[in-house]
């Protein structure tokens, strides 16, 4: 990462960490809930959406965690909002690839700025949990969505 990539990495991921957007938010009429949690940071958070008519009408988080984790979720309640749910299961496919598989990040918009978290691989589970809450409350689950344990919403990266 060149240092221009590098200092916006971190300008980004700490404005997003002191000021989330979207948190800590329980949209009212949320329709669709999902808890996740990463073990190794002690990330927790759950996601809230108010789908409607196909799209996600209003989204919001709650919990803590490490400022990668806060600020992947803050970036991510900005990017799905007034998504249809296929558009939202397709961005969450091509963030997971970018983040967990080193990925292209063309087409991603703010979020390219994630792709920083290369320079720290241990915190690649911590930019990922977000995205697979969304997943699981996105498909109705129930179960607590673990980094640590490989779930529908949560493959495990290929040789682990």
């Amino acid at each position: 990462m060149n240092p221009d990539d590098r200092a916006l990495y971190e300008e980004v991921i700490l404005e997003h960490n002191r000021n989330p957007r979207n948190y800590p938010k329980n949209p009212r009429g949320a329709t669709h809930h999902a808890h996740g949690f990463n073990p190794l940071c002690n990330d927790e958070i759950t996601v809230h959406l108010k789908i409607a008519d196909d799209a996600i009408r209003d989204i919001g988080f709650e919990g803590s965690g490490c400022a990668i984790c806060m600020a992947s979720a803050s970036l991510m309640t900005e990017a799905v909002a007034g998504k249809s749910v296929a558009e939202t299961e397709a961005l969450i496919d091509k963030t997971h690839r970018m983040l967990a598989e080193n990925g292209p990040s063309e087409g991603l918009g703010k979020l390219r700025v994630l792709e920083g978290v290369h320079a720290f691989p241990m915190r690649v589970k911590c930019a990922t949990l977000p995205w697979h809450t969304l997943r699981a409350a996105l498909r109705g689950g129930t179960e607590t969505v673990s980094t640590e344990a490989e779930t529908p919403s949560c493959p495990q990266p290929a040789g682990q």
